[in-house]
Order: structure tokens, then sequence, then C-alpha cells
């Protein structure tokens, strides 16, 4: 132990407590709310649906609790507990390649976390999505899910991650640069290539079928000047109640994606509204700016890491006796959280501006009240809270809270 052992359970306590302390607001809140339907809701979600929402919210915020405590633990163990200096010495005293070893240890780090996420992962699928009616996978799909999650990440990301430990300890003082630039140039592909590549191992894409509703959309794409490489209804349902929207892709291979669980609860003009409100997204270029924005927060933790990587307190502060490339990035990804927890609101505030952005831009494009009669219809649908604590929802949420996002929406509305 040293000084930033000290610092860093600092920052962790602290982090976990704010963390805690904000989601008990949050269930206190909407325990206070539950026994009356919010004023602007009243006559479009029933009180029953939003006691249902309630419950399921204070069932997951109570999960939560006993996952960050499982994480916090499972964190002091690997670092100051000695969990990550005991993998990197077997397998350097395994394997002879400083590289393979440091994959080896990585790996060996990952699989022990992925395991201790498991039975939480199990008890939310399985128990509290059963129990409010959305779970619609099985154990073997479940399963069979894990299973292909890893395999993905053996087969994709062990070379990436070989490269830039192999850039780390080759290249010289400036190779977080190169490295920056690798894993910016592997995400941009791996967006280009996921709609065809990697999605349709997990789900079935089936284009949309002719008719009111494509002829409605390719009508809303015309007019806001939209292309895409087709329109596909995805089978959500095989896994789960809840329904969305999304685009996905780059360039010449953005596909717009619906939920089938989302087509058979909204009609035609409310499916219009909702895709206008992504296409919004697109038009105002929040993509693009969320892309820069994350390429420079990126650039900046490989730099920070450039310097720990010469710091040895760093790794004896963190349990760690061997100074490595995989050790200094592995600590890195752990611990940075606990220094960052802070500029989370930051980041929501500019999450929350574009979904408003979103928001009038598709009440220019298709009609206000629709968006809102859809946006109704998925917060009951979803059992999504009505009533969120505003300290909580200024961390946490990348959309605005309901009560707030419909206000606006209803001052979009252009009179008859």
């Amino acid at each position: 132990m040293n000084s930033f052992t000290i610092i860093f359970l600092i920052a962790l306590t602290l982090s976990f407590s704010v963390q805690f302390w904000l989601a008990k607001r949050h269930a206190d809140h909407i325990a206070k709310h539950r026994s009356a339907v919010p004023e602007a809701f009243k006559n479009s979600v029933s009180l029953e649906a939003h006691q249902k929402a309630a419950d399921y919210s204070l069932e997951k915020i109570g999960l939560g609790h006993i996952d960050s405590i499982i994480s916090v633990i499972v964190l002091l163990i690997l670092t100051i507990g000695g969990g990550i200096n005991w993998a990197f010495e077997f397998w350097a005293a395994t394997v002879q390649s400083p590289l393979i070893a440091g994959l080896a240890a990585l790996a060996t780090i990952f699989l022990i976390m992925t395991a201790t996420e498991i039975p939480t992962s199990v008890y939310q699928t399985f128990v509290i999505e059963e129990q409010y009616g959305f779970n619609k996978s099985t154990p073997q799909q479940f399963i069979k899910d894990q299973l292909l999650q890893l395999t993905l990440v053996a087969v994709i990301g062990m070379p990436l991650l070989a490269l830039i430990l192999w850039v780390m300890d080759s290249i010289g003082s400036l190779w977080w640069l190169w490295a920056w630039a690798i894993l910016m140039s592997f995400s941009l592909l791996m967006s280009w290539l996921y709609p065809t590549l990697i999605a349709p191992l997990f789900n079935k894409f089936t284009p949309m079928e002719e008719g009111s509703l494509k002829t409605r959309i390719q009508g809303l794409l015309g007019r806001c000047g939209f292309s895409s490489n087709g329109i596909f209804i995805m089978d959500g349902s095989k896994r789960s109640g809840h329904g969305n929207a999304y685009f996905t892709g780059l360039g010449n291979n953005k596909r717009i994606v619906f939920f089938d669980t989302l087509v058979n609860s909204l009609d035609d003009e409310e499916l219009e509204a909702i895709l206008a409100h992504e296409l919004g997204h697109f038009k105002c270029k929040h993509t693009i700016k969320m892309l820069i924005a994350n390429s420079i927060m990126t650039l900046i933790s490989f730099a920070v890491l450039g310097w720990l990587i010469d710091q040895q307190w760093f790794y004896n502060g963190l349990g760690v006796e061997q100074p490595s490339p995989a050790a200094a990035l592995l600590l890195f990804m752990l611990v940075s959280s606990s220094f960052t927890f802070f500029i989370q609101p930051i980041i929501a505030y500019f999450q929350r501006k574009f979904e408003f952005e979103a928001d009038n831009f598709a009440s220019n494009n298709a009609k206000a009240e629709k968006l809102i009669s859809a946006l109704v219809k998925l917060f009951e649908e979803n059992a999504s809270t009505l009533t969120p604590d505003p300290l909580y929802s200024a961390f946490h949420y990348s959309h605005p809270p309901a009560a707030i996002r419909i206000a606006n929406l209803e001052s979009q509305i252009r009179p008859a």
C-alpha cells in the first residue's frame, strides 16, 4: 500500500456512496408517488400500470444495490487484495512470451469478472423480468447468448487487444497515440460491419413488408433526405417484451431497425413519429458529435495511461508488484470509473439536450401528438417509472424524464 492506495479507496468510497445515496433517493421518490398517477398522465396511464412501473423500478434498484456491492468487493479483491497480481505472476511463470502471458492474465480476470456478474443477470432475467411479464428468453437462449458473446470477445477482442499491447510495448513514448488511432479505426469498422456481421448472430432481421407502414416510412425518409440500406423488423420478442427502434451502421451500410414488439404495439403514425425522432439524431448530427466527444475522451484516457504506465506507485498502489503494459491497461480500465463518476451529469445533460432536439425535429416532420401517444404507450408497456428522482435522473438519465419530455412535445403542437 502507498499514498495512491488511499487516494483510490477515497475515490471508490465517495463514488460508491454517492451512487448508493442517489439510488436510495430514487427509490424513495418512486415509492412516495406510487399511490397516484402524475397529473400529466391521469388521462392516459392507469393506476395499475403506474404502480406496476413503480414496483418494477424498485425491484431493479434493489438488485442494483446488490450488484454494486458485489462489484466493489470484486474490485477490491482483484486490486489491493492481490487477485490481479496473482494472475500476472501465474501466467508469467507459465508462458515464456510476455505478450501471451499478459493476454492470458487479462482473459483470466475478464472471465472471473464475467462469472461474478452472471448470478445477478440470471436473477434480473428469470425473476424480475419474468415476474413483470417481460422475459421471453429461455435458459438455453441465455446460455447461448453468453457463449456467443465470449466467443466474439475471443475471436475479435483478443487479437485487437494483442495488437494494442504490442504497440504499448514496442512503439515508444507515443504508443498511446497509435493505440488510440487503432482503437478508433476498429470502432468505426465494427460500427460499419455490425448490422450485417454481428447483429444477425443474435437476432433475425426481416425486411419490412410492402404496405401502408413502409410507404409512410419511405415518404418520411424522402422528406428528410435520408438513405438507408433497408428497413428491418427484428425478432426482439424472442428475448423480451420491451420494444425499441434504432439506426445502426455507418455510410452505405445504415439500417433502420424496429423491434417486432414495437410494431405490434403502435399504429403507423406513431411508428412514423418514433422514426422521425431517430432521424432527428441523424439530421442534427448527434451521432457525429458523440463520436467526436468519445474520441476526445478516449484520447485523453490513453494520454493519461501513457503517463501512468511508467509510474511504479500506480502499480504498487493497486496491488501489482511487476509493471507491464497489460497490467497498466487492466488497472486503468478497472479504477478509472471511480475517478470519473462525477462527470456523468455533464454527459447526461448533453444526451438529454440531444433528445429534446430530436423530439423537436420529429414534431416538424411528423405529428407531435402521435409521438406523445407513442411515448406514453412505451412508458406504460416497458413499465418505465413516471416519477424519477430529479437528482438521480440528472446523473443517470440519457433521456429527459417522461413528464418533462412530453411537456416539451406538447409545446410543439401546432394549432389545427
